[in-house]
């Protein structure tokens, strides 16, 4: 039997206040949607069976590169954050998997499984690390790691990487992503063709381990921690490498990763039309790569790239099947609360464009109608699908107010008492 951090009774009762109302609402909605062609049970069911996955350093608090300001109850070791990620899975009914860092998250990897297994909980893609130094590790990354000038530097960050497909491997993990901050801070710092030929070299040893069935995602970066020149900083690099590499591979799409201003969803389309799209790290930004809370500052950009994915799902784009993971930086709120609520914009997003009326957008698009097709997107991204999320996460035994149930509990003040405080005056997002 799956076990449960927050109390079945707790859920029951704070459901239970709310349940008439839902009721009510999702009718409403049903009515509404009815008139409009929709069947509001079809669109719950698919937003009930559409998961994102947590990132176990996304249940810490985050910082900036000038300080840290540590929280309450924060997790000591990557099986503390098992079971944070297991209170956001319990609530939230959206969040079936927890995506590990090596080697912040590195243990045992039967213990790892077991500690999941407890919850019901699964492993999404592993996250390799070569973009900062490890405790007793031999050589530095300080100037790079998959394309460093020195080959024993490349060979350790390769064989890195293949640790991690090893614990994957036992973890039932299907994917390895790998994101370098390679790069330099000065013009003549380093030579852009050397670096990327060396990059695409140890990538290919990578690449030639993956086991069957697996994938690899490579992410761009425009920038940070190399200001000048980074070695993956763009969409079109990236395609490039998963194109080099083989079918295994593909890009990720991190939506603080971009310029401002880029239209990240035409991104998307080109990838997916290319059959290169491999999924996506959800987050939100204002000046750049912020890792705000997902659908926190443009929520209508997330409705617009999910417009993209839901088109792709209903035409059947070849090789579609793209990962969604959240990761974000939580510096002044509850690393769980945020992560409940942006599982549940990333939801939103997919049953808004679902709800798009895609026959007249396309009779729209082929008669050159620019406001009515404009208006057909909003018609859907105004229309308030609260009621489908919360009924769906109800029926899966999830809570109709995940933040209310979460607080009510008194989880966070429980984890406080028993765990120490973290002390930390210095920078670093994690």
């Amino acid at each position: 039997m799956t076990e449960q951090l927050i109390s079945a009774d707790i859920v029951e009762r704070e459901n239970a206040s709310r349940q008439a109302a839902l009721k009510r609402d999702y009718e409403a909605l049903g009515d509404q949607l009815s008139r409009r062609g929709i069947a509001i049970d079809e669109i719950k069911k698919k937003v009930a069976s559409f998961g994102v996955a947590i990132p176990s350093w996304g249940v810490g608090t985050g910082g900036t590169r000038f300080a840290r300001f540590p929280g309450g109850g924060e997790p000591r070791d990557i099986f503390d954050k098992i079971e944070d990620c297991a209170v956001i899975a319990q609530l939230t009914r959206a969040t079936p998997t927890v995506s590990l860092h090596i080697p912040w998250d590195k243990a045992d990897p039967t213990r790892l499984k077991q500690a999941a297994s407890r919850f019901g909980l699964g492993f999404d893609a592993m996250n390799s690390n070569t973009f900062s130094d490890a405790k007793d590790q031999k050589l530095s990354y300080k100037y790079g790691s998959l394309s460093h000038a020195d080959a024993a530097v490349r060979k350790q960050a390769v064989e890195h990487n293949l640790e991690c497909i090893e614990i994957g491997k036992t973890l039932g993990s299907r994917a390895l992503t790998v994101w370098i901050g390679d790069g330099s801070n000065f013009p003549g710092q380093v030579n852009f063709a050397k670096a990327f030929r060396r990059y695409l070299d140890a990538m290919q040893e990578i690449y030639a381990e993956l086991p069957d069935g697996w994938r690899l995602f490579t992410e761009h970066k425009m920038y940070e921690p190399a200001f000048y020149s980074t070695v993956v900083q763009d969409w079109g690099t990236n395609y490039l490498i998963a194109q080099e590499l083989g079918p295994k591979a593909y890009c990720l799409v991190d939506l603080g990763h971009h310029a401002p201003n880029v239209n990240i969803e035409m991104i998307v389309s080109r990838l997916i039309q290319f059959g290169k799209l491999g999924g996506f790290h959800f987050n939100d930004s204002k000046y750049g790569d912020d890792d705000l809370d997902t659908g926190s500052i443009d929520p209508y950009r997330l409705f617009l790239i999910f417009n993209e994915l839901v088109d792709a799902e209903l035409s059947g784009a070849r090789g579609f099947d793209p990962a969604h993971m959240l990761d974000q930086s939580h510096n002044v709120t509850d690393p769980i609360e945020s992560l409940m609520l942006s599982a549940a914009e990333v939801q939103r997003a997919y049953a808004q464009a679902l709800l798009v009326d895609r026959k007249a957008l396309a009779c729209f698009q082929d008669d050159n109608d620019a406001l009515m097709a404009t208006q057909t997107l909003k018609a859907a991204y105004r229309t308030d699908v609260e009621p489908i999320l919360a009924m769906a996460r109800s029926e899966k035994g999830g809570a109709i107010d995940p933040v209310a149930v979460y607080r009510a509990a008194g989880y966070r003040r429980k984890v406080t008492a028993q765990r120490p405080a973290v002390v930390s005056g210095g920078g670093g997002i994690v």
